[in-house]
């Protein structure tokens, strides 16, 4: 589908694209192994294929982030992809400390396996905008100070026209013999787009800004992908779920003003039990909007047409099961973030957008 809304093809990235290719590349030939972070959702569209050689040339260990969000059925194919391909890879959570030290141990043991002149030794992390790169630094960061409370300066030579200059650079230590630290600032690599599919995966992960596709775009694509998938189906148990011992209170519901950042009412001193039911409603409500227009829907998904004149229908049900006033104006808007925000949050459940690649056995 594409999706033009406004018409004309989408500028993902700025001209500063190639200069911070090149910053990238200059930082990786100061490193001994690599971090890259890529986005549990998306394992391949979250990668940077044209620094791939580059990566790929180090050390390196694939971080999926955002395990939590992933569905944990396909993941393990995905693991079993990356290992046919040579490729150390880790599912994590940044947020979690236990995990961030599973991934600190591999770390460790990939550098120590190899007998290395240095006798300090760099890790840098890197990976497309959103992806929880500062998020896996500040946790790497809390668990060095916990491991070495007295953080040590360290110094390497710097990669430049001069030969012999030393720079100081600021890093955290996470090991002894050798020592291991890992740089403080994490590179940012540019997406690679090939095509208007990868584009909306990574928008709907959040590593494209939506100002620059359109939170409309971004929902279409997503109900489209759930549609053909036929997700909304697997709802239907759903329907009838209830929480034990709570009721909402309609007439307060009513009264509430919807805060499109978190779905939370913006209205002060709730208990937090009321507000976690009124997000389990406002979900409940969603996907049985969901399940009812695909289940009730006589077209073929499979057919462009179709599956867009389904779409705009959802639009509609979605409106009334986030109660945004029928008359409102830029109401598809306010539908698009609410349901993007329950997506990203993982209210809707845990997805893998892209497909795992066929691997060909060796011959």
């Amino acid at each position: 589908m594409g999706f033009n809304a406004d018409g004309g093809a989408i500028n993902w990235f700025p001209g500063h694209m190639a200069a911070a290719t090149r910053a990238i590349r200059n930082r990786l030939k100061l490193s001994d192994l690599v971090i890259e972070v890529r986005d549990a959702r998306i394992p391949l569209s979250s990668a940077n294929s044209i620094l791939q050689p580059h990566l790929s040339a180090k050390r390196r260990v694939v971080a999926l982030n955002k395990k939590d969000l992933a569905n944990p059925n396909i993941m393990h194919k995905w693991i079993d992809y990356f290992e046919s391909c040579k490729q150390d890879c880790i599912p994590i959570n940044a947020h979690s400390k236990s995990s961030v030290k599973k991934l600190l141990e591999l770390v460790e043991l990939k550098l120590k396996e190899v007998i290395c002149k240095e006798p300090t030794l760099l890790v840098m992390v890197v990976g497309v905008p959103n992806v929880g790169k500062s998020a896996l630094i500040n946790s790497i960061h809390q668990i060095a100070q916990s491991r070495f409370p007295v953080q040590e300066k360290m110094k390497r030579a710097a990669v430049g026209p001069l030969p012999g200059v030393t720079q100081d650079i600021a890093g955290f230590k996470i090991a002894n013999k050798p020592s291991i630290y890992v740089l403080d600032t994490p590179g940012v690599l540019v997406p690679s787009i090939s095509d208007i599919e990868t584009g909306l995966k990574l928008a709907l992960a959040g590593s494209v800004k939506d100002s620059v596709v359109g939170e409309e775009r971004i929902a279409q694509y997503l109900l489209a992908v759930l549609n053909t998938r036929g997700t909304p189906l697997h709802w239907k148990h759903l329907n009838n779920r209830r929480i034990d011992g709570i009721e909402c209170e309609a007439q307060a519901e009513e009264s509430y003003e919807y805060n499109l950042k978190n779905l939370k009412p913006k209205r002060r001193n709730l208990p937090n039990r009321s507000d976690l039911v009124y997000v389990e409603d406002l979900v409940m409500e969603v996907q049985r909007a969901l399940y009812l227009t695909l289940a009730e829907f006589n077209g073929n998904v499979e057919d462009e047409s179709d599956l867009e004149s389904l779409i705009d229908q959802q639009f509609g049900a979605l409106q009334k099961a986030l109660k945004i006033p029928h008359k409102a104006s830029e109401a598809r808007l306010m539908v698009s973030k609410k349901f993007l925000t329950l997506f990203r949050t993982g209210k809707l459940g845990p997805f893998i957008l892209d497909d795992v690649p066929d691997v060909k056995p060796v011959s």
